[in-house]
């Protein structure tokens, strides 16, 4: 399977999405003014296998599992998934089981003290378990789509969202890349 690439590493003309360390919505908002957000799942489940390592997770342990649609108009332009394993929602993660159709970025930048590590990068395919929800809201699905993820932290508590960057996006102005850290 494909592995992670870091932070130095991002591809072409995704890269000004892709490297960008701002709040995602905040970006999406600025180019459209018809951003909603479309919640299409939250559950109790096992995380992919990517994902156990990454939270501190044994596997088959279960956590939080959120999925949304960033939707400009009728248009999806970004699948997000989320992981919070349990004890954070125990924590300082409560409010989040309780987001409905909110965007879970502002609430992550809005409060000085959730912590962000270091973004990851990697295509996603057919073999990856995000793909099939990804590409099912898509007229046309592409072979390979963009995606990143970032660990965040409060009070010690991990959370892990993964942004998948679908093809309509390609249409909108990226941040500018040359600003990127």
């Amino acid at each position: 399977m494909q592995s992670w690439n870091t932070p130095a590493w991002c591809a072409g003309d995704w890269r000004g999405w892709l490297c960008d360390h701002g709040s995602l919505t905040r970006r999406l908002r600025a180019i459209c003014s018809r951003l909603r957000v479309q919640r299409l799942g939250q559950r109790i489940a096992r995380p992919n296998p990517d994902e156990y390592a990454t939270l501190g997770l044994r596997r088959g342990q279960s956590a939080l599992i959120r999925e949304v649609l960033l939707i400009c108009g009728d248009t999806p332009l970004v699948f997000a998934h989320s992981v919070v394993p349990l004890p954070g929602l125990d924590g300082p993660w409560v409010a989040l089981s309780r987001l409905g159709n909110r965007p879970l970025g502002e609430t992550l930048f809005a409060d000085p003290r959730v912590r962000r590590f270091p973004l990851e990068y990697r295509q996603l395919d057919v073999r990856h378990s995000l793909y099939r929800p990804a590409v099912a809201h898509l007229a046309v699905a592409p072979r390979r789509l963009w995606m990143r993820r970032s660990q965040f932290a409060l009070t010690g508590h991990p959370l892990l969202v993964t942004e998948v960057f679908l093809p309509a996006l390609l249409a909108y102005p990226a941040p500018d890349s040359r600003r990127l850290r």
